[in-house]
């Protein structure tokens, strides 16, 4: 259109003109084009972004991650399983490179947008692309995580406290009962009975991740029937019970997060670091080192799971104990089981 126009006003002589301008710019390095911003797009689960762990760290993780790669982050906060399809419209419409899933509740909208949008990386925490609700595409990633090894660790204090209190029982608080709670219950149950022979481990489940109310009458139940000890696996919910237990003169066990101070009888907590994760995914989107149709696994060795701070409360020779069954995991001799039997 510029050469146009110098031909309408300057005619033959503006044509010779433009030629020669545009033989010397020919000659120079044309500018470079301006870097695209990588945008990553996070879309929380029903618990939302306040949830003292789960979700809250792993907007954490996309911050970092986000700042490393001088990118975007986008959170998107779900008040209920009605916002995930909204919120990854809004992910999709802003741009967003990599849509991560907050938990396995996402699966069924994660596939959807997968298959529709296949240029877009979706990973999800907490789920296996060899799930089925998935669909296997070669544009997802699953971020999964060892937690029975860090509920095993847990559940050797759980059993070892119970036994000093004068009973064999412990109790779990969990949420819905689904894969990634019950690995946690599964670990937790196992290493129990096997640290204090005849260890007792009660479970109910709230169907809740946010309902304290819920969990508060769990732990109260379990702890009628002599637990002594209650490990909560239900987000927000299970804070309920770990208050409760705590009120009852018992103990609670935190999950994902350090809950230390959640109550004032925190035996400790079993650790899932979701902000590791998909801090790792968000980092191998914008390097090209995405795991397609692959998952990323995060346990013990790797610091990718663990236990929080730990009462002083708690003998050194039980936490001695606790770290022999983590040197076993790391080496391979000892294998907690993932689901719950």
């Amino acid at each position: 259109m510029r050469v146009s126009r110098w031909v309408l006003l300057a005619g033959v002589i503006g044509i010779v003109a433009a030629v020669a301008v545009a033989g010397s710019l020919g000659a120079s390095k044309a500018p470079a084009a301006a870097k695209t911003t990588f945008k990553a797009a996070l879309v929380s689960d029903v618990a939302g972004f306040n949830d003292n762990g789960f979700n809250k760290n792993q907007l954490k993780g996309l911050k970092i991650a986000a700042t490393k790669v001088g990118g975007q982050a986008i959170p998107l906060v779900s008040h209920s399983s009605s916002d995930y399809q909204p919120n990854y419209n809004i992910a999709v419409h802003d741009g967003a490179n990599i849509i991560v899933a907050a938990g396995f509740l996402l699966a069924d909208t994660m596939k959807t947008y997968a298959q529709q949008y296949p240029n877009i990386k979706f990973a999800i925490t907490d789920d296996s692309v060899g799930d089925p609700a998935l669909g296997g595409f070669s544009n997802e990633e699953g971020i999964t995580y060892a937690t029975q090894e860090g509920g095993c660790l847990v559940g050797v204090l759980a059993a070892e406290m119970a036994k000093k209190m004068g009973k064999k029982v412990i109790g779990v608080a969990g949420g819905l009962k689904i894969p990634p709670v019950d690995s946690y219950i599964a670990g937790f149950k196992y290493c129990a009975a096997k640290a204090v022979k005849g260890t007792k481990t009660l479970i109910q489940y709230s169907g809740s991740f946010t309902d304290e109310s819920k969990c508060a009458t769990i732990a109260q139940n379990e702890i009628n029937k002599g637990a002594e000890v209650v490990f909560q696996v239900a987000g927000l919910c299970g804070d309920g019970a770990l208050k409760e237990a705590s009120k009852l003169g018992k103990w609670g066990i935190g999950v994902d997060a350090d809950e230390y101070g959640v109550a004032k009888r925190i035996l400790t907590s079993a650790l899932k670091k979701t902000d590791v994760g998909v801090e790792k995914a968000v980092e191998g989107a914008a390097n090209g080192k995405f795991k397609g149709n692959k998952d990323l696994l995060l346990n013990l060795k790797n610091n990718g799971v663990g236990v929080g701070k730990i009462s002083p409360k708690v003998p050194k020779s039980w936490i001695t104990l606790m770290n022999s069954y983590k040197a076993k995991i790391i080496k391979g001799t000892l294998k907690p089981p993932a689901v719950l039997k």
